[in-house]
């Protein structure tokens, strides 16, 4: 509790706190995440997942990727849980400047937030790799295979970064602003290990860095409260 009541101070006295957020933030929402107890890592394939969600596997095995990705990352049903309407909340009062997100399922932007930074893209947008056509992600899911533009009969693919190709520049370029511009800092529900996603930490400068994570990561030495914990028990206690 003592945890708890040290975040709450740190939220109380903050004016620009950017929330960085990863899969286990959507973990509430009944969205698993990557490398947790019953994330996808953990799960059995024949093809290792890096693979699959690999841009040369998207290429090459245009079927297959959409056979996993349609089952295994998209849930358009899932609604935002209570840490995303708590920062949505943050930001409507004023006290959030932004939300970096490794996530492609739209959840913040669901809750409300506005200024949100996609690292890795939005899984909700899709694009005709010919003639850049967009598509929602009811299309994606209601193609027979892999989805072909209506216009052009070109390939559709999900404005999503995969495993093998680069973050997009302005993007980056939004979070790292965002983060030296923070007074607080909240690192949640992310491991990480995923680069360059994680070095975006050292550009903070400001003074309260908060990490929220079920498991330890190797950041948590240099922050200044960690709480290793479910983020939906953290949040509730808010």
């Amino acid at each position: 509790m003592d945890k708890i009541n040290k975040l709450i101070e740190i939220i109380n006295g903050s004016q620009k706190i950017v929330f960085f957020s990863g899969a286990g933030v959507s973990t509430g929402s009944g969205i698993p995440d990557f490398r947790g107890g019953g994330g996808l890592f953990a799960q059995k394939s024949a093809v290792p997942l890096e693979i699959i969600l690999s841009h040369n596997y998207f290429i090459n095995n245009t079927e297959d990727f959409y056979d996993y990705y349609k089952n295994h990352m998209l849930y358009p049903n899932a609604q935002p849980n209570i840490v995303h309407k708590k920062v949505a909340s943050w930001e409507k009062n004023n006290k959030l400047l932004a939300v970096i997100t490794q996530n492609i399922d739209n959840l913040h932007q669901k809750a409300g937030s506005r200024q949100v930074v996609e690292l890795h893209g939005n899984a909700y947008r899709n694009y005709c790799m010919n003639c850049g056509r967009k598509y929602d992600i009811e299309y994606i899911l209601q193609s027979k295979g892999a989805p072909k533009c209506h216009s052009c009969g070109g390939l559709i693919k999900p404005d999503v970064v995969l495993y093998g190709e680069a973050l997009d520049t302005q993007a980056i370029n939004a979070a790292q602003e965002s983060i030296a511009c923070a007074d607080t800092l909240i690192v949640a529900g992310t491991s990480l290990s995923v680069q360059p996603a994680a070095s975006l930490i050292y550009c903070f400068k400001g003074k309260n860095f908060v990490i929220l994570n079920k498991n330890a990561t190797f950041a948590d030495r240099i922050a200044d409260l960690v709480i290793n914990e479910d983020l939906t028990e953290i949040f509730n206690q808010l």
